[in-house]
């Protein structure tokens, strides 16, 4: 009777003499050929430590060469670095009250080029382009179709 070695858990198991001969019985069990035809390895989530298997793609694809164990790692990570002053799209923190100062007016809650009144889509939009000048004169209500159509396509409205 042939015994041969399995090549992951070293366990001697009978392997048929054709089969042998063929180049198969390299492993004592499913689970043992599983484990060997297995690529890629274990790293460390970014955030947390935690062992993580990543295969051999996601090792190739990874722009940022940073692997996360979930979606949670992935944000804490991202809010950390890509937060406030980090942002691209910064301007500079001025505080944003504006929207409740107007929510707070006397003044009509509706588009004042359109007229549609939902205020989920309407927009603060400062008349005089000036971030900073925050007074409720420079302040109008603007649904965000005409807000993003006063400022990129102004000749048109």
């Amino acid at each position: 009777m042939p015994l041969v070695k399995c090549k992951i858990c070293d366990k001697e198991f009978y392997g048929k003499p054709n089969h042998i001969k063929l180049g198969y019985c390299k492993y004592c069990s499913r689970k043992c050929q599983g484990t060997a035809q297995k690529r890629g390895k274990y790293v460390k989530c970014f955030t947390c430590a935690n062992e993580i298997w990543r295969t051999p793609k996601e090792l190739r694809c990874s722009k940022s060469g940073r692997f996360f164990c979930s979606k949670v790692c992935q944000a804490v990570w991202r809010n950390k670095y890509f937060s406030g002053e980090k942002h691209p799209n910064w301007k500079g923190g001025e505080n944003q009250l504006y929207r409740q100062k107007m929510i707070e007016s006397t003044i009509p809650k509706k588009c004042v080029k359109c007229g549609y009144d939902d205020l989920r889509a309407l927009a603060v939009h400062h008349v005089d382009q000036n971030r900073k000048n925050n007074g409720i004169h420079n302040l109008v209500w603007l649904c965000r179709n005409c807000h993003f159509l006063e400022h990129f396509y102004k000749e048109v409205t």
